[in-house]
């Protein structure tokens, strides 16, 4: 074989072209990570339906072609636009399986708070932040090598442009050819092409939103419920609305947890029926899922569709009265009890509230379940005791109060007992079960912890009330109802949004006003009774107690 006058044989690879071979073979490699990484946490399980990403043959055709000035444009916009894919999926991932959907840039950057609070509730502080600076770290490394690596097109020969031109050329339009067959339904023929859909959707998924809040103003300006005063029926009646967090139909009619939920609601019933109680039980589709509790609240009590943190910014800027306002203005203190709320809380004045009593306000002086603030034994107790005692006065308002009860928030560790309602006191008598069970982490190990720890966060929270109910029922119209199912790592894949709704009182003649609503009688819902959205409730229930 010939040789230059260097020494270096000539048609041999040199090191430098080697290294550019490496570059190349890296910045694909890279790609097709990128664009073959799934945004739905579900197909994490099932590899079966990949396919290869077309994009791969586009990107090596390209950068065969292009030099110069040209070269180093198309280099950085292929280096952002897969690392913008990147970060998106990455987003994808953790609001599937948070809220079980995809990530929504429009909506999503002002509940970035919020979603840390979730993560690290649920897994701890330091585990959080390594999580979220793992995913930043990978970002940032992903996006800077491919950047580099793509410089190895750049340092190809003429020759070397050309073969790889005509390799990835032949090889896009065969994966062209197969992409329209098989996207005609013929057969699966592994490949894809979904990048430029991807992104088009983030984008149309922004102007969607866009004009959902347009809708939005129209929907504001059309209140079914009149001008008041309302709720004649329930003059004199205390009035208790209870969230109960996490409390979805799952937790009834999912067979993990069917038996022992049930066992509690049947024993709920009997406490009730001993205390001279009833309850009727339905369904009603909640606006979120696994989070963002606020947004059914909001949706519950002004009786507008609140399924995104624009459309709930936009509620409390609006004259709509919510229910908590109707009934102030129909003669009802009104009082807010949120063990949740431990910073400056401005959205409450949208409600209409006589008093707001947050975390720092409901003197509890005992340890904190972690995440979870206080008991919810506490937090009803310190409400009986802030608002209803010593309220039997004549000319004494009834109280109408809104109650987030979040003992059944995660991490579900560890998970409060009943104690003797006279022991409560200011809550250091549950300074020893805070203490106790496993930390996050080591729940959050493993997928089965996680559902029973769940489930008996449940179990606790009903107990409670049943109790709670029997003890301090008097004159009371109690509604109760889960905010939202939990996570799919509970719930599993495709599940419902529908939650439990129970009311429950002592005056069988505001049962009877109920009949319409075709609900069950007791405190398990019938699996085939009808379902509302949970926006039609403010309607329905003044209607119903006009």
């Amino acid at each position: 074989m010939a040789t230059s006058a260097t020494g270096t044989k000539l048609g041999s690879p040199t090191t430098s072209a080697r290294f550019s071979l490496l570059q190349i073979a890296i910045s694909l490699m890279i790609a097709q990570a990128i664009l073959s990484l799934p945004s739905n946490p579900a197909a994490f399980s099932d590899f079966s339906e990949w396919r290869f990403p077309l994009e791969i043959a586009g990107i090596a055709l390209l950068a065969s072609v292009f030099t110069g000035h040209a070269f180093t444009l198309l280099r950085g916009v292929i280096a952002l636009l897969l690392a913008i894919m990147l970060l998106l999926k990455l987003a994808d991932i953790g609001t599937g399986i948070a809220f079980q959907r995809p990530f929504n840039p429009y909506l999503d950057l002002k509940i970035l708070t919020d979603g840390w609070n979730l993560l690290s509730g649920a897994v701890g502080v330091k585990e959080a932040a390594g999580i979220v600076c793992a995913g930043l770290l990978v970002w940032l490394l992903a996006a800077a090598v491919l950047y580099w690596s793509l410089g190895g097109f750049r340092h190809l020969t003429a020759e070397g442009r050309r073969t790889s031109a005509l390799v990835s050329g032949i090889i896009l339009l065969a994966g062209l050819a197969a992409f329209t067959v098989q996207d005609r339904g013929r057969r699966n023929l592994g490949v894809d092409a979904s990048a430029g859909p991807y992104l088009l959707n983030r984008v149309a998924m922004v102007k969607d939103s866009v004009a959902d809040l347009e809708r939005f103003e129209d929907e504001l300006k059309q209140d079914p419920v009149p001008d008041g005063p309302h709720f004649s029926a329930l003059a004199g009646t205390d009035v208790v609305l209870i969230f109960i967090e996490s409390y979805g139909r799952s937790a009834i009619e999912d067979p993990r947890y069917a038996t022992r939920i049930h066992g509690r609601l049947s024993s709920m019933e009997g406490e009730l029926e001993a205390a001279g109680l009833q309850a009727r039980s339905g369904w009603l589709t909640s606006s979120t899922v696994g989070g963002m509790s606020w947004l059914t609240h909001g949706t519950l009590l002004s009786g507008l569709w609140i399924n995104n943190q624009a459309r709930y910014d936009r509620m409390i800027t609006s004259e709509r009265p919510s229910l908590n306002s109707l009934f102030r203005a129909s003669g009802w203190r009104t009082a807010a009890v949120m063990p949740a709320i431990t910073l400056d809380w401005p959205e409450a004045g949208y409600f209409g509230y006589d008093s707001v009593h947050a975390a720092a306000g409901l003197g509890y002086r005992g340890k904190p379940f972690n995440w979870i603030t206080m008991p919810d034994q506490y937090t009803l107790s310190a409400f009986e005791r802030l608002e209803r005692q010593g309220r039997d006065r004549p000319g004494d308002k009834p109280v109408m109060a809104e109650i987030a009860l979040i003992s059944s928030h995660a991490p579900w560790t560890p998970v409060p007992t009943l104690v003797d309602w006279e022991r409560v006191g200011d809550g250091t008598v549950f300074d020893a079960q805070a203490e106790s069970g496993d930390p996050p982490s080591g729940v959050w190990a493993d997928p089965d912890r996680v559902r029973a720890q769940y489930i008996a966060s449940i179990d606790y929270t009903l107990q409670t009330l049943g109790s709670y109910m029997a003890r301090y029922g008097r004159n009371t119209l109690f509604v109760l109802l889960g905010d939202h199912q939990p996570a799919s790592i509970v719930t599993g894949e495709g599940a419902s949004r529908d939650v439990p709704m129970h009311i429950v009182t002592g005056n069988p003649e505001l049962l009877k006003r109920l009949d319409g609503w075709n609900w069950h009688e007791g405190m398990i819902p019938a699996k085939d009774t009808q379902v509302d959205r949970m926006d039609e409730f403010r309607r329905k229930f003044v209607q119903s107690f006009d």
